[in-house]
């Protein structure tokens, strides 16, 4: 079925471009609806309508008990409308049905009611100074905010950028991936919907070269969010420093660590818990634990009892709840899951199971699990963004350290022990923003989300979020 071709949404209204975009679905790979293909003056009209609306104050002076509440139906609106939200979300990146609706709308409203609820308990300071001086400090919203999100979980990752932005008082310009914009279209028409004053969220679509290199290098844009890969991570710094030296905040991914003591508690549990962890969303996540790290003494066992759950997962179109695992997001993406693949045969890495596409439709891939795969190959270090699990043995907990840590990125990470004092150990050793212990995977928008190394700086979620989208005015008052 044919959605209706979807526009920017600007000033609180749709705001059609002169060119257009065709959205492909993974799930049979037609086009199915298209978007607008945004220039740079579509991004000055919609960074200009934020402009306006945080200099007039409509949104930032508004009682902050009006703006929760403003928030909280928005969030409502949102849970009324999950099950379109994420059919839709699902013909456009390919997430199974099931992750989708918890994921997508389910996840967005409970964040934006989260920070709803920060709005009137997050404030200044009083600094003791000399006894003839008083010292205010005020946090005051930024301006104007970029937001610049992925395609594999567009309405999560999108909330986590926009609520704490809009709570504290700013205006957002929200540009989506081109290839999975339409559920956030949506939801800045529900935000209006629930009382969110024209111009305050805008969403324009577009290819990254074009629509987000001109957001990125605004010279009106007072800071950046992004979450994507490190190659344009490093184009939106260079942009940043070209411009007015807007402060940018990156999560670009990671390849992530997930390591298997010989104590483990419950093997079942972790076979399981890995499998989710790199096949969920065919392994389509920042946080996917990519590579199995486990004791040489335990790893046949453990593997023998990941492969047998690999193989039984149904893979198959998204919107069919009896199907586990839904799509590869694009021709694109599939065709470099691929090429990883036959990279790692040729370094003599071995193939377990999986390793090819399946169906004649669509884009879908097979789970794959390669063993005895070495720190040095590129299979270790690369991250794939798709469904392919590495598998490396090692004898002493200091080798696991040292494995885990073997990669220029630091997400995420998972340890399954039943040593108490190891697993604090590795928690303070392992170079990652998250790890995991005896569990994997997860979200929960009380916690922050960031990375280390070249997986980024900055944080999503929690309140240390809100750091970046205010800044902190001193007053110093003579008494």
């Amino acid at each position: 079925m044919q959605v209706n071709p979807a526009h920017n949404f600007v000033e609180g209204k749709q705001s059609p471009t002169k060119e257009r975009i065709n959205v492909v679905s993974p799930i049979d790979g037609q086009v199915f609806t298209e978007i607008s293909a945004s220039r740079a003056e579509d991004i000055d009209m919609a960074v200009a309508s934020a402009r306006q609306a945080f200099t007039d104050g409509r949104w930032r002076r508004m009682a902050p008990s009006k703006r929760r509440d403003v928030m909280n139906r928005w969030a409502q609106l949102i849970e009324a409308e999950a099950l379109p939200l994420a059919v839709l979300g699902v013909r456009d990146n390919g997430t199974e049905i099931g992750m989708a609706l918890k994921a997508e709308p389910g996840s967005a409203a409970q964040t934006i009611r989260y920070y709803a609820e920060a709005i009137d308990k997050v404030g200044g300071e009083v600094i003791p100074t000399t006894e003839d001086k008083l010292c205010l400090v005020h946090r005051e919203p930024l301006g104007v905010v970029a937001a610049l999100v992925p395609w594999n979980f567009p309405m999560m990752i999108g909330a986590w950028k926009i609520a704490p932005a809009i709570a504290m008082g700013n205006s957002v310009v929200l540009k989506p991936s081109e290839s999975a914009s339409l559920t956030l279209i949506r939801m800045a028409e529900l935000a209006v919907e629930a009382g969110l004053p024209p111009g305050v969220l805008n969403v324009v679509t577009g290819h990254g070269h074009e629509a987000g290199a001109a957001l990125a290098g605004h010279m009106d844009v007072d800071a950046l969010l992004f979450t994507g890969s490190g190659g344009t991570g490093r184009h939106l710094l260079t942009a940043s420093a070209a411009s007015n030296m807007k402060p940018v905040y990156l999560e670009l991914g990671g390849k992530s660590p997930n390591i298997v003591f010989a104590d483990t508690p419950d093997l079942d549990v972790a076979a399981k818990a890995a499998v989710g962890a790199i096949f969920r969303n065919s392994g389509q996540t920042c946080v996917a634990g990519a590579r199995l790290i486990v004791a040489s003494s335990i790893k046949d066992q453990l593997l023998e009892r990941i492969v047998s759950i690999a193989e039984a997962l149904k893979i198959g179109d998204p919107l069919d709840p009896a199907n586990d695992v839904g799509a590869v997001h694009s021709e694109a993406q599939l065709a470099l899951n691929l090429s990883h693949v036959e990279k790692a045969k040729s370094s003599g890495a071995t193939l377990v199971t999986g390793g090819h596409a399946l169906h004649a439709e669509g884009f879908y891939m097979a789970p794959t699990v390669f063993d005895t795969v070495a720190p040095t190959d590129a299979l270790f270090r690369e991250e794939v963004f798709g469904p392919v699990l590495t598998v490396t043995s090692f004898e002493t907990e200091e080798e696991a350290l040292a494995l885990a840590n073997a990669s220029d990125l630091g997400l995420a990470a998972g340890v399954w022990t039943s040593d108490l004092s190891r697993a604090h150990r590795m928690v303070r050793d392992i170079q990652a923003g998250v790890v995991h212990v005896n569990t994997y995977g997860g979200t929960d928008h009380t916690i922050p989300m960031g990375g280390v190394k070249q997986s980024g700086y900055g944080y999503d979620r929690s309140l240390r979020a809100v750091d970046q989208v205010t800044h902190m005015k001193s007053a110093l008052i003579a008494l």
